[in-house]
């Protein structure tokens, strides 16, 4: 039984659990972590990396329609479905196989099957019992499923990865990230999308700038966009395709294809986390403090099943900088939840970090001050298709501290990184008017901007 004690067990192999117990590794504690199936995670195997692979594919295929504006003349050019899906689990697979070179190389024991506590420093995975002094959960998330009449005939995000060739129709059901980036990877590889919205857009808690000009994007893309539109039941037809009995905008839809992308739920319903005392919000996500703690000395929690930002970075550093508390001599390491930036892989891509025009006017009322504009980018200039880029500053105070960077539009997912970096070192209006502009490019706007 001393055999299977350890400093740190870590239920979880995704990106979160995967980094808190390497960098505990480096520590030299003991370290062990439970995963039953594939290791990385959402992010790996059903996420952000196969997910990325699809937009390229979508971005190449928009690129192809741009050609001829360039003096490109394309007479046929094809696009092989299963060739990607086949080359992109290969990608993925790899990815699998090198995470367990980096736990062994870490001297990370990696214990296959599902762990389940018996107490607050045991765990039971297929009746082996293992204890340790510090257990961290890391479990994830999965998609959720509304309980309707024939809610099985959809898929998920999950099965959006399985799909052997591009669905000829397509309903998505849904109006966060993950509904807009599914939308706009199926349109652009052929198919013909609805998105089924319950409200009146997209993106809500992003700035109104970014859902007023996604809606636009969408719209003029010809994906059709269904708001105060919600699916009643569904039901298959006799040619395999299915019918939705909608309340809204249409009442009845015909689609090959229908993905659920309502939200995400918590894995935390298999842990038996009563038996270690660990409290649960109503949707089973495991409250923590700033520290990761939960309500039980000794028991952390983070990533997905946790109520704090949904990010693979972010599950990355809070995993990182707990090892460092608990076994690096830092005792008050922890992640700053603040200006922390995100992305959102629509077409054309969003970039966003700190607060929201609203919240900014919430916090500092009559002294928040906004810089906005929106063009055509360069890019453009020959294209048939005409998208637009909009920026926004949102500065606050006297010395107009920039409080929240907002942008959609040709590279505003790779231009977030370096400003968010200025952001977070508390850059000002003048600060940016300062630094000298990169031209021709998109990002010397929100350095030029008046």
């Amino acid at each position: 039984m001393a055999e299977q004690h350890y400093d740190l067990i870590v239920i979880g192999g995704g990106s979160g659990g995967l980094s808190v117990a390497e960098q505990a590794a480096r520590h030299g504690t003991r370290c062990a972590l439970i995963e039953a199936g594939r290791l990385g995670g959402t992010c790996v195997n059903v996420g952000c990396v196969p997910k990325k692979i699809m937009w390229y594919a979508a971005h190449l295929a928009h690129a192809l329609d741009d050609a001829a504006g360039y003096g490109f003349r394309l007479d046929y050019f094809g696009f092989n479905w299963r060739k990607l899906q086949v080359a992109r689990d290969a990608f993925v697979h790899n990815i699998n196989e090198w995470y367990l070179g980096y736990l062994a190389n870490a001297g990370v024991e990696l214990i296959r099957g599902f762990g389940r506590f018996v107490d607050a420093h045991t765990l039971d995975v297929t009746g082996e019992v293992y204890t340790a002094d510090h257990i961290v959960i890391a479990t994830g998330g999965h998609p959720q499923v509304p309980e309707l009449s024939g809610a099985e005939f959809g898929i998920t995000s999950d099965g959006f990865f399985e799909l052997k060739s591009c669905p000829p129709r397509a309903a998505i059901v849904g109006s966060g990230y993950i509904a807009v980036e599914l939308a706009g990877m199926l349109h652009a590889l052929g198919s013909e999308v609805t998105l089924l919205v319950r409200k009146d857009q997209v993106l809500r808690p992003f700035d109104a700038l970014l859902r007023e000009q996604l809606m636009e994007r969408l719209h003029e893309d010809g994906i059709t966009v269904l708001t105060r539109t919600q699916v009643r039941a569904v039901a298959r037809l006799a040619n395999s395709a299915l019918s939705l009995d909608c309340e809204g905008q249409a009442s009845v839809l015909h689609v090959d294809t229908l993905i659920w992308a309502i939200g995400r739920a918590p894995n935390t319903n298999a842990l038996n986390l009563a038996a270690a005392g660990v409290a649960t919000q109503p949707n089973g996500s495991i409250p923590t403090d700033p520290l990761q703690n939960t309500n039980v000395p000794g028991v952390y929690a983070i990533g997905d099943v946790t109520e704090r930002f949904h990010l693979t970075p972010v599950a990355i550093a809070t995993g990182r900088r707990l090892a460092d508390r608990l076994f690096g001599g830092h005792p008050e390491r922890r992640l700053s939840y603040e200006n922390i930036p995100t992305v959102v892989f629509s077409h054309p891509p969003i970039g966003t970090v700190g607060l929201t025009e609203e919240e900014a006017r919430s916090q500092f009322g009559s002294t928040v001050k906004i810089y906005q504009t929106q063009f055509r980018p360069m890019y453009h200039a020959f294209t048939t298709r005409q998208p637009q880029t909009a920026m926004k500053l949102v500065c606050v105070g006297p010395e107009e501290k920039i409080v929240g960077c907002h942008l959609i539009g040709e590279g505003a997912d790779e231009m977030l990184q370096g400003f968010a970096v200025a952001i977070r070192m508390g850059a000002t209006k003048r600060d940016f008017d300062d630094t000298v502009a990169i031209h021709p490019t998109g990002a010397e706007e929100l350095v030029t901007m008046r």
